[in-house]
């Protein structure tokens, strides 16, 4: 008795004492650079499994690998490679593309999980992701040319294809949003010009913008990224360098210009509407108000915290937490946008 008692110890003291060297490892890396703005609270940075399991042994805590058929292998890819598009789901769960792995990463911070989508039968390189009120996850595949639908297990769903066609509507999806009000899905067809407009079974309600694109008020040229924000929406028009801010119906409210995207640019829209765009080749966040004015920006090159290399897409959700993905640091860095603690931050 005395033994198995003495055994059960020297287990809780050594988890103990990997737990408390993961903290004091997380702690020393998480100073946010200085020149973050003061209502911007850094909360953390992640890249791996191991970030999400708060340094538990294997035998405490095993990822769950999800894939679109039956399981047959502990995932092998289990730590971002080529970042780029992310999300939370209802679940307070953070998706993010890997396009150069072909596959979808999850981080469950709330039940320290970590879980990988790949689908070989589909995804091929999935790049914008958006998830609806029920947790159903849409992610744009840009080889694909499609849009492919997973509820929130991971089961694969049917795609968004708005025609009895199997052939895809969509010539090359890039961003996508889903409002959380109206169940819209906007689409945005970059080669096409367009933003095209959804409802959940696939039905195409608008499309917003001429064929062929254009330069004028409500026009695109290479749209690559969207947000949708109560009765407005953001569309990121990296081929005319602005931002266009459309109503429900399409039509144009307002312009900000921009010094210069590319379609690596990631955009966002906090809950007052003030819009967020990342400037990649700058390694930087500039964000404006609602009006189209500049309040601050902030990012510069490097791998600490609140600094960036091939800053890409980011995310805001409901909380005001501030997702960023930093592509070349693999890595994504989660921000408070209030400047609080960030507890409510996943």
């Amino acid at each position: 008795m005395r033994n198995h008692q003495a055994i059960v110890f020297l287990l809780v003291m050594l988890v103990a004492g990997i737990s408390g060297t993961s903290g004091q490892n997380a702690s020393t890396s998480n100073t946010p650079n200085k020149d973050t703005p003061e209502h911007l609270r850094f909360v953390r940075q992640f890249s791996s499994a191991q970030d999400v399991r708060r340094g538990l042994p294997p035998i405490v805590n095993r990822s769950l690998d999800i894939l679109a058929g039956a399981k047959e292998k502990e995932p092998v890819l289990e730590a971002l490679q080529h970042p780029f598009g992310i999300t939370t789901d209802p679940s307070h769960r953070i998706w993010i593309t890997d396009p150069g792995a072909g596959a979808v990463h999850i981080f469950d911070f709330v039940h320290s999980k970590y879980s990988v989508l790949q689908d070989p039968n589909h995804l091929r390189s999935p790049l914008g992701i958006a998830a609806d009120r029920d947790g159903n996850v849409y992610v744009t595949d840009i080889s694909a040319g499609n849009v492919f639908v997973y509820d929130s297990a991971g089961k694969f769903l049917p795609s968004l294809r708005p025609s009895r066609s199997h052939e895809s509507y969509f010539e090359s999806p890039w961003g996508i949003a889903v409002d959380q009000v109206t169940d819209r899905i906007y689409v945005c067809d970059a080669a096409r010009h367009m933003v095209i407009v959804l409802d959940r079974k696939g039905h195409v309600l608008a499309h917003f913008g001429p064929r062929g694109g254009g330069r004028g008020p409500g026009e695109f040229r290479y749209p690559t990224q969207v947000a949708a924000a109560g009765s407005e929406i953001a569309v990121l028009d990296s081929g005319n360098s602005r931002v266009q801010i459309l109503d429900a119906q399409g039509r144009f409210v307002r312009e900000i210009g921009l010094t210069g995207t590319n379609r690596r640019a990631g955009l966002a829209m906090d809950n007052k509407k003030n819009v967020y765009v990342t400037d990649p080749d700058l390694n930087r966040l500039v964000v404006f108000n609602h009006d189209g004015d500049r309040l601050y920006d902030f990012g510069e090159i490097g791998n600490q915290p609140g600094q960036f290399s091939g800053i890409s897409g980011i995310w805001i959700d409901s909380s005001q937490c501030l997702y960023v993905v930093d592509s070349q640091n693999k890595r994504a860095q989660v921000f408070r946008i209030d400047g609080s603690d960030g507890t409510d931050c996943h």
